[in-house]
């Protein structure tokens, strides 16, 4: 299991006037081979081309605009500016908007965890919300943007950590509509009583504790055995790749107690309990987040990837 992850990302949990100083690292690896395009004559990275379907000629980015397709052929061009008015808000925050219980959370919404860890002193603050998780078997409901993408999340205890796990949205996720599914219950199944004990015994008998260690990926492997065969025969090429920028620091922590006396005060809701001090740290984040930006549209376009690479999220 990989650790040491770098920070990824740096802003806060908050709910009611509670402000938790927090670092995101990534809590899982893809799994398949990462493959990168490589000129071969020079072995540099080959990176993404903008080509018109149509005629097979490479246009100039000023020429691109940006279409939202309706119905099959029919677009709306959307331009630089109504994109930029409905952007979310970038506020570097983990914003809880409701507390649920731990099992209402369907599998198929979970999308992508980070480790959640604190920073700036915010240990005490952070082991009092993953602690009050654990007793109240609840998690937090959350709205957290990265990388300019909105996401609806939910944090949750695990260990001596706080993972958020990024969730689809509602209108992400498929009804059951139109699948050929039995019955609900043993009777309406048909599903006799041997055959049920039969079913049980089978799965006693192949039970086990969770040892994630026990699969891998055998393609990867096998790719990588490849790979470090060729590393020790020394056929291998250098590839320079551009650099990457930390990410930039947020925040600091207030008085706990004080703030949940205040919070309690104000009736247990988020969204009426803090606007000033979401609209403070939004101010700040804001401007972070506005140089980050700028300086991202300066870097060299990543080079071209596939399979599994190609769709990581950001």
């Amino acid at each position: 299991m990989a650790t040491g992850s770098r920070t990824l990302w740096k802003g806060a949990i908050t709910f009611g006037l509670v402000h938790i100083p927090v670092g995101l690292h990534t809590a899982s690896i893809e799994q398949g081979v990462d493959f990168d395009w490589l000129d071969k004559r020079t072995m540099d990275p080959v990176g993404y081309k903008r080509i018109n379907k149509k005629t097979g000629k490479e246009i100039d980015k000023d020429n691109i605009v940006k279409g939202v397709e309706y119905e099959d052929g029919k677009y709306v061009v959307i331009s630089p500016d109504e994109i930029e008015a409905v952007y979310p808000r970038t506020t570097q925050t983990i914003e809880i908007q409701r507390f649920i219980d731990a099992n209402e959370i369907p599998f198929v919404y979970l999308e992508r965890p980070y480790y959640v860890a604190p920073i700036n002193k915010g240990q005490k603050v952070y082991a009092l919300l993953r602690e009050v998780l654990i007793k109240s078997g609840k998690v937090g409901l959350a709205k957290v943007v990265i990388a300019t993408k909105q996401h609806l999340a939910v944090l949750v205890p695990s260990g001596k950590a706080l993972v958020l796990n990024l969730l689809r949205w509602g209108d992400e996720v498929k009804t059951l509509e139109g699948l050929d599914l039995p019955a609900a219950g043993v009777k309406g199944a048909n599903v006799s009583a041997a055959e049920m004990k039969m079913a049980e015994q089978l799965v006693n008998d192949m039970s086990g504790k969770w040892e994630p260690e026990d699969f891998k990926d055998e393609f990867k492997h096998a790719v990588m055995k490849i790979v470090e065969k060729k590393v020790k025969a020394g056929d291998t090429e250098t590839v320079i790749q551009p650099e990457e920028e930390a990410p930039e620091e947020a925040s600091n922590v207030i008085d706990l107690t004080e703030l949940l006396q205040r919070s309690l005060k104000g009736g247990g809701s988020a969204k009426t309990k803090a606007p000033a001090a979401r609209k403070r740290s939004a101010k700040t984040a804001t401007k972070t987040t506005a140089k980050s930006a700028t300086k991202a549209k300066a870097r060299k376009a990543p080079a071209k990837k596939t399979g599994a690479a190609a769709r990581k999220a950001a």
